[in-house]
């Protein structure tokens, strides 16, 4: 029993040597990527995460993330901790450009400046705060089956419950700019003279809408699982989700009159624990037009590079965002004046959705 006990402790010593034994670079290499599910996840999955760990032998593991608030608030936890685990994010463009943002992640202009010269990727598609992802559109979109005449296609109409009865669903980010917007909109303020946003008078025209909105979302995912489930009949969302529904065959409809033009930068984390790898994945990405051209088809967003579109349906060429006369309708926000007033729209909008 004896002899046999310590051949066992000898055999393990000796594994564990050889085990500590085997160099760091045949150890896995990997990124880890927040995400906020669903469908999103899926396409980018299949598009742009599965090639790369083909391609690289990088393995890709995805975190789940419900919102950007969500997602900024762990990123900063992370980093105050000292215990940072995830290496890149999603954040919304425009608070991609608030002063904040860099103190939550990796200044990559170096990274940066391999792209410079690339005459195929718009302007500011790399810079400090991340790499551009796409442009898409926040807009009104119904349920064809509850509206069998047509339902609302502009602002006012969506305000217009009496014409066009139904429950709504509406975006609560805090920053409320996305709400206050098209509350003006609808209220008759025209695009040129949107900003600096009339915040009371928006308000007063979310109060009339406020009866008849049934679910107020703060993630994707709970836009298209709600229109599976029939909890709204008319919305504002983003196209993204809508042409997911769209292709499951959901009998959804939607109008880029009044859209909102936005986009998404991937940012690498502050002290992110695989930078180079994270930053392997972004180059990838650039690098990579049809994989960019796959994936803005199947969520309808404008890619960073032009070169992708040569690797769309020409019907997914036309209803991309970008396109002229599908751009013309859209409306811009001002970054600039949102990030100077988020303090206060936090404010307002956590004193009125409280109220």
């Amino acid at each position: 029993m004896k002899t046999r006990l310590m051949s066992y402790l000898y055999g393990a010593a000796a594994l564990t040597l050889s085990m500590s034994a085997v160099p760091a670079m045949a150890q896995v290499r990997q990124v880890v990527l927040a995400s906020s599910g669903g469908v999103y996840e899926k396409i980018i999955r299949e598009h742009w995460l599965n090639p790369f760990e083909v391609a690289t032998g990088i393995k890709v593991v995805v975190v789940p993330s419900d919102n950007t608030a969500e997602t900024r608030a762990k990123v900063q936890a992370m980093i105050v901790s000292g215990n940072v685990t995830w290496d890149i994010f999603l954040e919304g463009e425009m608070d991609a450009e608030a002063s904040s943002h860099l103190n939550r992640v990796e200044n990559i202009d170096d990274f940066c400046l391999q792209f410079k010269d690339r005459a195929d990727l718009l302007p500011g598609t790399c810079k400090a705060s991340g790499v551009l992802f796409g442009r898409g559109a926040t807009l009104i979109t119904y349920n064809k089956e509850r509206f069998p005449n047509g339902g609302p296609t502009t602002w006012k109409e969506f305000w217009d419950t009496k014409a066009y009865p139904g429950v709504r669903t509406m975006p609560a980010q805090a920053d409320a700019w996305r709400q206050l917007t098209v509350a003006l909109l609808a209220d008759g303020v025209p695009v040129q003279d949107l900003y600096p946003l009339d915040v009371d008078r928006a308000f007063k025209k979310l109060d009339e809408l406020r009866p008849s909105v049934g679910l107020w979302w703060k993630s994707g995912d709970q836009t298209t699982q709600g229109f599976r489930n029939g909890e709204y009949d008319t919305g504002f969302m983003w196209l993204t989700r809508t042409m997911a529904l769209k292709n499951e065959g959901q009998p959804i409809v939607w109008s880029y009159d009044g859209a909102l033009l936005v986009g998404d930068r991937y940012a690498v984390v502050k002290g992110a624990p695989h930078k180079a790898e994270a930053l392997a994945l972004l180059k990838f990405f650039l690098d990579s037009p049809e994989i960019q051209g796959k994936i803005s088809e199947a969520l309808a967003i404008s890619p960073p590079s032009i070169g992708a579109y040569q690797y769309m349906s020409a019907e997914a060429r036309a209803n991309m965002p970008s396109a002229e006369q599908i751009k013309s309708k859209m409306v811009i926000p001002d970054a600039e004046w949102i990030n100077v007033n988020k303090a206060m729209l936090i404010a307002r909008w956590n004193a009125w959705i409280q109220n």
